[in-house]
């Protein structure tokens, strides 16, 4: 496993899997939420696609976001592609919980320097609308995305559960 390509819904935990995955293996970790908030503005949709192209290029890399739109220049160049599709439920709880975090001051990222209460939980593409809208909706078309991943030859781990996340982890950095 030298290239790793992670997708889900916020707070399904792509990120710790991802830096786990890079400390143990070694390789360069890339969240695509860094370089398309990079600036001021979110980075147009072309620029986007480059950067990412660019990360991806290499012979070793782990790569996380929920970006189906860039199936092509990152989960079709993987060994492996993880797609953490947890239950709604457990994926609103952490949303609530880290969102919570971030806004009160105790966890900080550049996410978190972004975040508003609006942006969390009461604008119309608020992190938890957005989250709940995605799972009911994009759910069947990420199978699809992801059978024509497999036909590629990427190998695909479909997680459901937050123990089967835990324990594929932990499988994986054993082999190290």
């Amino acid at each position: 496993m030298r290239k790793v390509a992670l997708f889900g819904p916020p707070a399904s935990g792509k990120s710790t899997m991802a830096r786990a995955l890079s400390s143990s293996l070694g390789l360069p970790h890339t969240d695509l939420d860094d370089i398309l908030f990079a600036g001021a503005e979110p980075l147009p949709l072309d620029a986007f696609r480059a950067a990412a192209e660019r990360v991806t290029r290499g012979d070793a890399w782990v790569v996380e976001g929920n970006y189906s739109k860039l199936a092509d220049v990152v989960w079709h160049r993987a060994d492996v592609l993880v797609w953490l599709d947890l239950p709604l439920p457990l994926v609103v709880r952490r949303i609530v919980s880290r969102s919570l975090r971030q806004l009160t001051g105790r966890e900080t990222s550049a996410q978190a320097r972004r975040l508003t209460w609006n942006r969390a939980f009461f604008g119309r593409r608020s992190l938890l609308r957005t989250a709940i809208r995605k799972h009911r909706h994009n759910r069947p078309r990420y199978a699809r995305q992801i059978a024509g991943t497999a036909a590629l030859g990427v190998h695909v781990v479909r997680l459901r559960s937050g123990r089967e996340a835990r324990t594929w982890l932990a499988r994986e950095l054993e082999r190290g």
